[in-house]
């Protein structure tokens, strides 16, 4: 009975044995075609500029096309302005009215190049694959275009282009063909955590993303603490704005998200008016657009929070004694007197003794001004509709791991032991490690944005999704503490070490590894690892291939933050039907040539067969239905199932 009803069900979709018939035709057809490009970015931090240029010049691969096509016909500086025009159309057209003599025929001559450019693009692909991808008010121009050929057609196309420049509609037509390429070049795009903190527009590679078809995120230690405080979780609200304040990140606070700092502006200004708070004073790595900043007040906001933080983040720890995270009440551990704090049982003399609103004998309680500060700040994260929708869309399309297509991602670590084995954790009475810990912390964290606001079962994952932050057995975090408290107020350098999890001294052992793949179910021969969170020190002689090609770490410095220690500016790994390769990019820097800033691409694994749709998980999926559409076709065929023939 259950197999009749999901037959009639499908039945609605296929009414007849030839419409069922048709359909197997075509995805049997499919899994005959290149499995598309896939591209994997890591710790993005923000840092919008570098990462839309990365995306849409699709890490280099729309400037070797043009090459590949047009070498022949066009110089070095012609490609380069051609891929300039696709990666920016709409400040390259801005370019080109300035610039060209006879605007027109340049549109027209444009048009031609971008169309053989679309059909090289698109031909490994379906028609319809092509098509779901173009603009709608365009789409039926293009495919005409992409798909006319022979000399009977030859005068149609020609009209057809004449035509668009001839009714004002060029821009508007360059500009969708540019935007086409950079979507059909690729195919499926993965996110291996970390889209926010450091940089100075999280919020616009957020929209970015969301205007990807085919993408999936793996959250990262940093935008948890985002997505816990668009959850209404006080600590990371303050940690969220700490940092904000910390990199000069005004912009995407205010500016981004509309977060009011001008409560916290206020309240610090009048309680740290005699303090310099020199040690706060935040790093400048961008300078604000919108919000040019006054930097010895940023300082006193720093401090202000970051003591709010502190008070905030003890209370949560005497919460929950089962994070065994009692080494880290810091702020009760100060002798007010004396003007020292004890760590790990060793007493250190403080950097900072300004402490106007921190009561010794009760240092964990808020001041009535700072409960009443963190209400309008908790309030503005909770009403921002654009943070809201961001954070929604990480929930909607992303996890902590994802298996896809012989690759596990995820952006951390998976918790060792010293000896390689899974690091256990007791929750609730149960224990959990590996794989199981991952669906754990996948189905709580979800609890903080859907179940009721306020409720027990929500507040208590907001006060987990704390802990990933920077717990010590929390995948994304991945080390002993966060020293923030000693970095702020202690000189000793001793002090503000963080033991980073075994897993890190393992990433070389290639047994560890394979048994991390098949404790996600995937079969160690022919699978990968792929993650980030910890930069890689290329300069240092640090390779990003660990454990023989079995686990590939491409944090490579996008972000500003990090390319001191990495001296690149980032990593894509690229996966196609030919190979997998690791696109090596330099810091973006816009005054040089564009062939100065392709990416030094190096194939790290060449595929012995051209890999197909049929070899991919997609595959799988299609296999899956066409055995349920061969059931359908014959309950049709003996009469199981009628056919819906209509006149």
């Amino acid at each position: 009975m259950k197999d009749e009803r999901f037959l009639k069900l499908m039945s609605r979709t296929y009414p007849t044995a030839q419409a069922t018939a048709a359909e197997i035709i075509n995805l049997k057809a499919i899994l005959t075609l290149p499995k598309g490009t896939e591209y994997f970015f890591s710790d993005l931090h923000g840092e919008s500029g570098a990462f839309l240029y990365q995306l849409r010049s699709a890490s280099g691969v729309v400037r070797r096309k043009i090459n590949d096509l047009f070498e022949q016909s066009l110089g070095t500086d012609e490609q380069d302005e051609l891929a300039a025009l696709i990666y920016y159309p709409e400040s390259g057209l801005e370019k080109a009215h300035r610039q060209k003599e006879n605007y027109d025929d340049w549109s027209r001559i444009t048009i031609y190049r971008l169309v053989e450019l679309c059909k090289d693009a698109g031909s490994k692909y379906t028609r319809s694959k092509v098509r779901k991808k173009m603009p709608e008010n365009f789409a039926y121009i293009i495919d005409e275009l992409m798909h006319a050929s022979g000399s009977n057609k030859q005068h149609y196309t020609h009209e057809i282009i004449f035509t668009i420049v001839e009714t004002g509609m060029g821009d508007d037509f360059i500009i969708a063909l540019c935007y086409l390429i950079q979507s059909i070049l690729v195919d499926r795009l993965h996110i291996i955590g970390d889209v926010f903190d450091r940089g100075p527009h999280a919020d616009v590679i957020m929209d970015a993303l969301m205007e990807q078809r085919d993408i999936d995120i793996q959250w990262g230690n940093h935008d948890m603490s985002w997505m816990g405080a668009a959850c209404g979780s006080p600590a990371l609200v303050a940690n969220v704005v700490r940092l904000g304040i910390s990199y000069n990140n005004f912009d995407v606070l205010e500016d981004g998200y509309g977060i009011n700092l001008r409560p916290l502006s206020d309240f610090a200004a009048r309680i740290y008016a005699d303090d310099p708070c020199s040690c706060f004073s935040p790093h400048t790595l961008d300078a604000n657009e919108y919000d040019p900043v006054d930097l010895p007040l940023a300082a006193k906001m720093h401090k202000a929070i970051t003591i709010i933080q502190l008070k905030l983040e003890g209370q949560l720890i005497h919460r929950h004694p089962e994070y065994h995270m009692e080494n880290r009440l810091l702020l009760e551990r100060i002798d007010f007197t004396a003007n020292t704090t004890r760590v790990d049982g060793t007493t250190y003399p403080l950097r900072d003794t300004l402490f106007p609103t921190v009561n010794p004998k009760s240092p964990l309680k808020l001041t009535a001004e700072e409960q009443e500060l963190m209400h309008a700040l908790v309030s503005s994260f909770s009403h921002s509709e654009r943070l809201q929708r961001h954070i929604r869309f990480l929930f909607s399309n992303g996890s902590m791991y994802l298996s896809c297509n012989s690759n596990l991602l995820y952006h951390g670590c998976i918790p060792l032991k010293k000896d390689g084995s899974f690091a256990t954790v007791s929750i609730n009475g149960k224990t959990y490690s590996g794989k199981s810990y991952f669906d754990y912390i996948d189905t709580t964290v979800r609890q903080m944005f859907f179940s009721p606001h306020g409720s027990h079962v929500q507040q208590n994952a907001a006060d987990f999704a704390w802990y990933l932050w920077c717990g010590p057995l929390s995948p994304l975090f991945g080390k002993s503490k966060l020293s923030m408290f000693e970095r702020y107020f202690l000189d000793d350098p001793k002090t503000r070490v963080e033991v980073m999890n075994p897993y890190y001294t393992h990433l070389d052992d290639q047994k560890v590894c394979e048994n991390i793949l098949e404790e996600f179910g995937l079969d160690p021969a022919t699978s990968h690892i792929i993650n980030g969170h910890v930069p890689v020190r290329l300069k240092e002689g640090e390779s990003p291939i660990k454990a023989g090609g079995k686990l590939f770490m491409i944090d490579g410095g996008i972000s500003k933050a990090y390319q001191n220690q990495t001296g690149i500016g980032g990593y894509t790994l690229v996966y196609n039907s030919h190979y997998l390769a690791l696109a090596q990019h330099m810091p973006l820097a816009p005054g040089k040539r564009m062939e100065e800033q392709s990416p030094k691409v190096q194939i790290v694994e060449a595929v012995k067969k051209r890999v197909t749709v049929g070899d991919t998980d997609t595959g799988a999926e299609l296999r899956q239905q066409i055995a349920e559409l061969e059931d359908l076709l014959a309950a049709y065929r003996s009469g199981q199932c009628k056919e819906k023939i209509r006149k």
